[in-house]
């Protein structure tokens, strides 16, 4: 029997007040999918790109990739969730920003009973993109305890949790941020430097940092405005590991650039290519799982909105005014 569910969608493509909270109908689920009741919605900035267009969507369409809750009705041929399960995930399509959906089961998980609801749905897309990061994303040489890495962004959802994993791993992760209240903040969950890029000039203290040898590896949520400094923050055959572009697209470069800067490798990462089979999914989750129930990576939540105050969220994620994780509440 259909249901009825609060959802949040967008008509076209724009700012925050393109947000509309609407009501839908829910059915069953198909063959391979599930119906999941949320408890808790993650907020993430790929939400914002495709909300504004950077990353266009069929429209309408209803946004969110992350959250967790219990699996209501399990459709034909899934067998690795059932009905009562608690579970959480990030996946394509869009449509976590809701009360209950039907959806692909391939990329959700069971959640383990340690975990809660709110901390599952705000750690499965940025403790999911921080492990194929650190783990499936390395330089020429792979890395090795003691070396250097930079974090832009260190003090946000996937930074902190990418802080605690490189201290696990005995990485030095040099992280920025933009305040000294962030850079404090990612110092106290692992970093093993910080750096203030409002006052700093991050290249300098980089090479300052590492005896002027520079990094392994540079992992860029930012683009723009981090870009070009970044790459020559890296060593000989270094690694420019590029996940999003908060403040932009970097702009066109003539691949004879990174000849002239050491022989870099180059590499623009998506989640949703390493989570793209079962297997790899699960496989990449149990070891986020480990990592938080050992108590060796631990889910910050610092803002927490109402569903229906998901535009006010939007705009605070925009303005660079949150910390750690943002979830909607349900």
């Amino acid at each position: 029997m259909p249901q009825t569910s609060k959802a949040v969608r967008i008509e076209q493509h724009g700012g925050p007040e393109e947000l509309k909270l609407v009501t839908v109908t829910v059915g069953e689920p198909g063959p391979g999918e599930i119906r999941i009741r949320h408890h808790a919605v993650g907020l993430n900035f790929i939400d914002v790109y495709q909300r504004s267009g950077l990353y266009p969507q069929t429209l309408p369409v209803q946004l969110g990739m992350e959250a967790a809750g219990v699996v209501e009705a399990v459709g034909e041929g899934v067998t690795h969730l059932k009905v009562g399960d608690r579970a959480a995930y990030a996946s394509h399509p869009p449509g976590s920003y809701c009360e209950l959906r039907v959806m692909p089961a391939k990329c959700v998980c069971k959640l383990p009973d340690a975990i809660s609801f709110e901390t599952g749905a705000a750690m499965m897309l940025k403790g999911l993109t921080a492990q194929y990061l650190l783990r499936r994303t390395q330089p020429q040489g792979g890395l090795q305890a003691g070396d250097f890495v930079l974090f832009h962004a260190a003090a946000g959802g996937v930074g902190l949790i990418a802080c605690q994993w490189a201290k696990a791993l005995g990485l030095q992760l040099i992280g920025t941020a933009g305040s000294d209240e962030k850079c404090a903040l990612a110092k106290e969950y692992g970093a093993a430097h910080a750096i203030n890029y409002t006052r700093e000039d991050f290249l300098v203290r980089v090479k300052e940092i590492t005896g002027g040898r520079g990094v392994k590896v540079v992992y860029d949520s930012v683009g723009k405005d981090t870009w070009d400094k970044s790459l020559d923050c890296l060593q000989p055959f270094g690694l420019m590991a590029s996940f999003g572009a908060a403040s932009g697209a970097p702009a066109p470069f003539a691949p004879g650039l990174l000849g002239a800067k050491g022989s870099l490798y180059v590499t623009r990462q998506t989640l949703f290519t390493h989570i793209a089979t079962r297997e790899s999914t699960q496989a990449m989750a149990d070891e986020l799982f480990e990592m938080v129930t050992s108590g060796k990576v631990k889910i910050r939540i610092d803002q927490r909105f109402a569903l229906a105050d998901v535009a006010e969220a939007h705009r605070s994620l925009e303005a660079r005014k949150t910390t750690g994780c943002t979830i909607l509440t349900l």
